[in-house]
């Protein structure tokens, strides 16, 4: 097999391999944090949102970096107000719009939840932080040494078998058998949350291909014309807001770095400083044009009283050539 046909493999599959190492990473991350962060108080009260805390805002984190790292989630979002008001607003263009918006946020909140799913199941195949949470409402009737306890005392006992060195000797034999009791009920499930989530993805990707309007080959041509496309505008943005601001570069200084030859060079009033300096966000001109920033605004008036100065040849070979 070729490297090629090896690479042309690896791009196909490049959101299976970048789910699993996202996964890995997760796993990883929650592993180390087992081991160096979590510490069960062993408390009446404090273990159950102790253990909660670290099963479930951990993953809530999570989720929301999902987000925020998905392109996709502002490209959804962002300026969506005052596109909306472009569009025909026809009961069956509002309609596919809607569909549009959902099958793209399913497709967002899918990548999203790679990382919280893998760190739920992570927990409670691991076990331990659902022993510390519900450790205090273990099922203890079928023991002698609980039936005379009352429910407070009952629980202070059962709070501290997470932590062995504080269980009398006398208690090691039920400890163990309730901790065990207890992993066995998280690792089920984790098993079970892993079952279920590997069937919804199964079964949700048989369905979106199923009543996929394109077939198999026309798919892959499609997603490959999408990533070509992409890459293509990308380059070709940075390209021209680089020219774009250039020219106003070199309205403001008298050149740019892509001068050669530089013999004059203008010199920026201080009316000039303060129009460019400062915070500014994009700024409407009319329905066709935008201010990308102060520069682009000043650039945009004719600025008067400009001076110019003229330089001497050992002074412009003193200036950087242009990288």
């Amino acid at each position: 097999m070729s490297f090629l046909s090896v690479a042309s493999f690896l791009k196909s599959k490049e959101s299976i391999i970048f789910n699993t190492i996202v996964a890995l990473l997760t796993i990883g991350g929650q592993q180390l944090f087992s081991i160096f962060a979590f510490s069960c108080p062993c408390h009446t009260r404090s273990n159950l949102y102790y253990g909660l805390a670290f099963i479930g805002v951990p993953a809530l984190i999570l989720l929301i970096f999902g987000y925020v790292l998905n392109d996709q989630t502002w490209r959804l979002i962002t300026g969506h107000s005052q596109s909306s008001f472009l569009q025909e607003h026809s009961r069956r263009s509002c309609l596919l719009r809607y569909k549009l918006i959902c099958l793209v946020f399913c497709n967002i909140t899918g990548r999203a939840l790679v990382a919280p799913v893998t760190w739920l199941a992570g927990t409670l195949l691991n076990g331990s932080y659902y022993v510390c949470a519900l450790s205090e409402f273990a099922s203890v009737e079928g023991y002698d040494f609980f039936r005379n306890l009352s429910t407070a005392e009952r629980s202070e006992v059962l709070a501290v078998f997470p932590c062995p060195q504080l269980v009398p000797v006398n208690m090691t034999r039920i400890k163990d058998e309730v901790t065990l009791y207890l992993r066995y009920q998280s690792q089920v499930s984790g098993w079970v949350l892993i079952a279920v989530v590997a069937v919804t993805v199964f079964l949700s990707l048989c369905l979106a291909r199923f009543l996929s309007p394109l077939t198999f080959l026309h798919l892959q041509y499609w997603r490959s014309y999408v990533n070509s496309e992409r890459a293509l505008f990308e380059q070709t943005m940075d390209k021209h807001s680089r020219i774009f601001a250039l020219q106003h570069i070199k309205k403001f200084f008298g050149f740019s770095p892509e001068s050669k030859n530089i013999r004059d060079i203008r010199i920026p009033s201080r009316l000039d400083w303060q129009q460019v300096s400062g915070l500014d966000l994009l700024r409407i001109v009319n329905e066709d044009h935008y201010h990308y920033s102060l520069l682009h605004a000043w650039a945009d008036e004719d600025p008067p009283d400009e001076k110019y100065v003229h330089i001497d040849e050992d002074a412009s070979n003193l200036a950087p050539a242009p990288s």
